[in-house]
Formats: structure tokens, sequence, C-alpha cells
């Protein structure tokens, strides 16, 4: 049996085993998710050394098996890895256990909170293994339920009940916009099929027409993109990020939020390339609202979460940038950007939920001296500010870089508009090295220098490496893949290699008035 179906089938086995232990064994509950999390985590990471040597299947996917389940839609449960979902998966894994360590601060319902938690962490990961369109979206919302109920229930703050209204909302939204999109590349392929290696290679084959393409696209690019936070439609991820519990926080901002992304990658951009060519251009422009202008309301901040969360919201900005540069640079550097912010994210959040554990506050300006009451803590989240500033020595410079090469040097969107991304390139740079920089500089000054504040009179670091071992495993992980990118970029570059080579295809220009046309050509 594959172990892709035993890395998310460990915690929804757990999720429904949890339900037959008394809710008044706090420690059994919080010990049985620590051993599954723990678990797998454990299958990821060994999936790592076991790539290479495991045979290659269909599509270039390694580990594969299938399982049918509706054969006359097409459906079945196959799960598979290749380079891009290699890293997700891993990270997502170990994200879950790190949550997980977090997860003391649960006082209240503990037996429901661990049973959502090993929920969401199961349809996180079995939507990241999955090759079947219908249970890749499954898995997402088998997620993505979970996130509502725990910051309604579990949240913090006053404006929690906002923060679970605005998510479930939005995130609703998107979702059912992208199942719109998912639909109608099902009716429209022809390949009646969900498997989405066979899908790949009929359409490779039997490509859609144009104008059904560019009509097709948007559906994904903005169901998923609404999902990722893309600006204008951002506005849920800070509030919601703030409000939700540290282990909910961790893991959404880290690891769910990346789904929409892995989804344009693997299925929109190499199934529909010449739509994609068609809005790639307005894409270009909305990243530039994530890393421009969510930068510039970080530098507004007074609350720290409120900071990390439109900070998390402009870094995805890069990864949509890679995506847009169409080059394999690029697009390298995009899955990069989503595996390690995916473990910044969960870093910085597990940070600011000690530190509100510790002084029931959040609010930097009321803050100061916190390297002399916690050094381990501090130097810690200083380390982790650093590289959200793309500091050389962690994985986020690495990913950054390739995304700023590969949009240099990209020539795609001439056929969609732009002359050249050479702009957008500048203006994220600027934003990255100028704007981040700020920001994290300024946070860093108010909250670990000047006298200690007589907030943190009683505060205290993490007590005993167990506490202490989920910073050290995120931290680490940024610094592994900032010495040694190769573990990964290798990979990522020969699975995204048939993307970039679909969408350089010699095509005629598509452009958006086309979509009318195919509205009226749909059948």
């Amino acid at each position: 049996m594959s172990p892709l179906l035993w890395i998310p089938g460990i915690p929804l086995a757990a999720a429904g085993l949890l339900l037959f232990i008394p809710g008044s064994f706090k420690v059994v509950l919080r010990a049985f998710t620590l051993a599954a999390t723990a678990a797998s985590a454990l299958l990821a990471l060994n999936l790592l050394p076991a790539f290479d040597a495991a045979p290659i299947g269909a599509g270039g996917y390694r580990f594969v098996q299938q399982i049918p389940w509706v054969p006359s839609l097409g459906i079945s449960l196959q799960v598979g890895v290749d380079g891009v979902n290699l890293g997700l998966v891993v990270m997502g894994a170990i994200v879950a256990f790190a949550a997980a360590c977090t997860s003391w601060e649960i006082r209240e319902r503990t037996k429901e909170f661990y049973f959502l938690l090993l929920l969401m962490t199961g349809g996180i990961l079995g939507a990241f293994v999955s090759l079947d369109v219908f249970f890749l979206y499954v898995f997402h919302e088998l997620a993505l339920v979970p996130t509502f109920i725990m910051i309604g229930v579990w949240g913090r703050g006053e404006r929690r009940a906002e923060a679970a209204f605005q998510i479930t909302m939005y995130l609703t939204l998107g979702a059912l916009v992208a199942l719109v999109g998912l639909i109608a590349l099902y009716l429209q392929s022809g390949a009646q099929t969900f498997d989405l290696v066979r899908l790949t290679e009929h359409l490779k084959a039997n490509p859609m027409p144009v104008v059904r393409q560019v009509f097709v696209f948007p559906w994904l690019m903005f169901g998923f993109g609404v999902l990722v936070s893309l600006w204008p439609f951002h506005t849920w991820a800070p509030l919601g990020y703030a409000s939700a519990p540290t282990p909910t926080a961790m893991l959404h901002a880290g690891v769910l939020k990346k789904f929409g992304l892995y989804a344009l990658l693997k299925v929109a951009l190499p199934l529909m390339p010449d739509g994609a060519k068609a809005w790639l251009p307005l894409l270009a422009w909305l990243c530039l609202g994530n890393i421009v202008y969510c930068g510039w309301v970080a530098m507004r901040q007074k609350d720290l979460n409120l900071l990390i969360g439109n900070s998390s919201v402009a870094h995805v900005g890069f990864a949509f940038l890679g995506l847009v540069s169409g080059t394999l640079v690029g697009l390298t550097g995009a899955v990069v950007v989503m595996v390690t912010h995916g473990f910044l994210a969960a870093l910085s959040f597990a940070l600011s939920g000690w530190l509100h554990s510790q002084t029931q506050s959040l609010d930097m300006t009321r803050m100061g001296g916190l390297l002399k009451r916690l050094p381990f803590a501090g130097t810690v989240m200083v380390m982790a500010m650093f590289a959200g500033c793309g500091l050389p020595g962690f994985g986020n410079f690495v990913g950054e870089m390739m995304v700023l090469f590969g949009g240099w040097k990209s020539s795609l969107l001439i056929c969609g508009g732009l002359a050249s991304l050479k702009p957008f390139v500048a203006a994220a740079a600027w934003g990255a090295l100028m704007i981040a920089a700020v920001y994290m500089l300024r946070a860093i000054r108010g909250i670990f220098h000047g006298p200690v504040a007589e907030l943190w009179a009683s505060a205290s670091d993490p007590a005993g490496w167990w506490r202490r071992l989920p910073f050290v495993i995120l931290l680490g992980s940024l610094l592994v893949i900032g010495v040694w990118p190769r573990i990964l970029t290798d990979r990522i570059a020969t699975a995204v290699r048939p993307v970039v080579e679909a969408m350089a295809q010699p095509k005629p220009a598509p452009s958006l008035a086309t979509a009318a046309a195919a509205a009226s050509n749909l059948r």
C-alpha cells in the first residue's frame, strides 16, 4: 500500500478513534493527537530519501495507488507525488505536528478541538496527495470546515465572531466559484474523468478550444485566488488569523492557504495554458496588491498578529508572481515560496501564541525588552522576522530570489498585453526589500529592545525541550532549505517543466475579448 494513503489516513483514523475516548481524559487526548501527527510527519519525511528510488508512474508521479470509487463518472481515490507536492506534503505534516504541540493553550472542550485538528490535518494532507480532481476538492473542503468552527468556538479577541463570519463567507464563496470552474473543466474537456493524469494526457492530445479556455480559466483563478487571499479578496485573512487559536492559525496560514496556489499550478495552468495567457496579465497586477499594498497595511499595525497576518498575505504575492512568469526558474521559486512560507507562517503564529499566553496581549505599543525576559522565544522570533525580510540563509530568500529572476527574464505575457514583467519585478523587489524590512525591523525594535515593560514582569520562556520542540523544528526547516535548497529545487524543476513547455507553445495570442464569444459557444 502506498505510504501516501497512510499520511492523511492516520490523522483521519485517529479523529474517528478519538470520539471513543472520554472527554475528561485530557492527557490521553493530547498524547493520542501528538502520536497521530508525529506518525504522519515521520512517514512524510521518509518520502524525501525514498523519492528518487521509487518507480515513476504515469505523469511522472511516484508512490501512485488508485482505488476506483465511481467509475461511471471517472472518480477514483488516486494518490501520488511529484516534485511539486512532495515538499508541500512534508511541510504540511511537520506543521501539523508542530500545531499539535502548541495546542496546550486549549483548556475547554479539548476532545472536540483535537477531533477538528486531526480532521483538518487529514483533509489538508489528503488534498495535497490526491491525483483526482474530485477528491482534491473534497479533501480541501473537509479541512476548511473545521477552521470556521475553531475560530468561532476557541478564537480570541472581541472580533472573533466577526472574523468567523467573514472567513466563512469569503472562503465559501471562493470554494463555490472554484467548483463552478472545475465542473466546467470536466464538461468541456471531453475526457469524462476527474483523473488528473488522464485529464492532462487527454487535453495535451486534444486541447480545449481557446475561447473555452479563456472562459473557464478565470473561474479557477479567482476561486482559488480567494482561498489564497489574492488582493483585493484578502481582507478575511489578517483578522481571521488574529482571532484564530494558535494551532488553527498555524495550519491554515501555513498549509491550507497553499491549496489554491497548488491547484492553479497543477490544474489550471497545465490544462488551460492559452486561457492562462489571457488572464495572467491581470493576475500580475493583482499580485502587486498583495506585495505592496498589504505590506503598507502591515506597516500600520500595532497588533502583532495583524502584522503577521498582513505580512503572510504579502508573501503569497511572490508565489503568484512566480506563477505569472511562466518560466522554469519562476515556477520553481513559486513552489519554494509556498513551502518556506508555510514553515515561516506557522513559526510566527506559534511564537505570537506563546507571547499571548504570557502577557494576554499582542499590542506592540505596550511591549519592550522581550529579549531580556524571553531569550529563547525572543531570539527565535527575531530570526523568524529576518526570514520574513528575505534574509539570506533562510529558505524564503531562495524562493523569492528565484521568483524575481524568473519574472525578470519572462516574456510570456507579451501576447497577453504586457511587454515585460520587469516593472512588476522591480516593484516586488522594492516591496520585499524596503516595505517588509521597515515593518519587521520596527517590530523587532519595539518588542525586543529597550527597557523591560511592566507587562513582561511574569513572562517566561518555554520550559523544557518539549515546549521548545515545535519552534526548533520549524526554524530548523527554514534553515535547512536556506542552506540546502536543492533538496527541493531539482525535483520541483523536473515536475514544472511540462507546465512551462505547455505555456510556451507558440499559438495565436488570446485576449479577454474572446471570453464573451466563449460564453455563447459553451454547450
